[in-house]
């Protein structure tokens, strides 16, 4: 026969049990936050990597299939499959890149220039190749160095918060700068006869142009400005995941993989290499 003590310590060992599977719980919850990228990475089999739509060559998606292309797009899913892990694509803009990073919502975002703005915010890799700035200027504007296009009266396109914009912002501040949430708007702005020049990236400009001709002529301003396109991982105390992908950047380039990749994305729309601006490499 049960007594009342018996059930009141039945009841007793009953909570303490309870409470302790919720401190379990607690504690796994806990231990799974506190997870570097990596070893979550590995242990979801899941890799998610930010892709930017209508923005050829980096990336590109059918809008009819859904399937997505572009040179960034092929990196990543080399990446991905080298790991042993499902690659996700999670739509982003290049403005807001660095917002999803932190906010968890991406892993890693392959195409980011480096910038001190957001190396303050995010963590980048060893170059992927190195990438030059450029202008497509309307015909019969032909700036020949980026104080031509300083003035209040030259007009510049940009997508919204990219390394086209903060390099403009800072070589051009006296002109007038018009941001657009997309790289496409931006070159809207630009065929519309809104601007006189949108500054891009030379990938974007030469294969518009290719595509357009009549929307004018890439032009490289002096002096040249060079930089590098990265990847940029979120920042947190582990770096397992940021000495990974570095490892495997110097391997995939090793290979000649990024290269490839590049080279496949420019022949897809057209570009070659006798349409590479002089002093521009791969």
């Amino acid at each position: 026969m049960t007594t009342r003590r018996d059930l009141a310590g039945l009841i007793g060992a009953g909570a303490v049990a309870a409470g302790a599977l919720t401190l379990a719980s607690s504690g796994a919850k806990a231990q799974a936050a506190g997870q570097n990228t990596f070893d979550r990475i590995i242990a979801n089999k899941k890799m998610r990597l930010g892709a930017v739509t209508s923005s050829a060559p980096w990336f590109v998606k059918d809008a009819a299939t859904g399937k997505w292309g572009g040179h960034f797009y092929t990196i990543g899913a080399a990446l991905a499959k080298d790991m042993d892990v499902e690659l996700e694509l999670v739509e982003t803009t290049w403005g807001n890149a660095v917002l999803d990073l932190q906010s968890d919502k991406i892993d890693i975002m392959f195409g980011l220039n480096p910038t001190p703005k957001r190396a303050m915010a995010v963590d980048f890799s060893n170059p992927a190749y190195d990438s030059a700035l450029v202008v497509v200027a309307k015909p019969g504007f032909e700036p020949k160095n980026w104080a031509d296009m300083n003035k209040p009266e030259i007009k510049i396109s940009v997508d919204l918060g990219s390394a086209h914009d903060q390099i403009a912002t800072l070589l051009c501040p006296k002109a007038q700068i018009t941001r657009f949430k997309t790289i496409n708007e931006a070159m809207l702005a630009l065929k519309t006869g809104r601007v006189d020049a949108q500054c891009i990236f030379w990938m974007g400009g030469v294969r518009a142009v290719k595509a357009d001709p009549s929307l004018g002529k890439v032009i490289v301003p002096q002096p040249f400005f060079g930089s590098t396109s990265n990847a940029a991982v979120r920042r947190e105390a582990d770096k397992t995941w940021l000495f990974f992908v570095n490892t495997w950047i110097g391997y995939a380039r090793g290979l000649g993989l990024v290269r490839s990749a590049v080279v496949e994305s420019l022949d897809q729309v057209g570009v070659k290499s006798e349409d590479i601006p002089p002093g521009i490499t791969l």
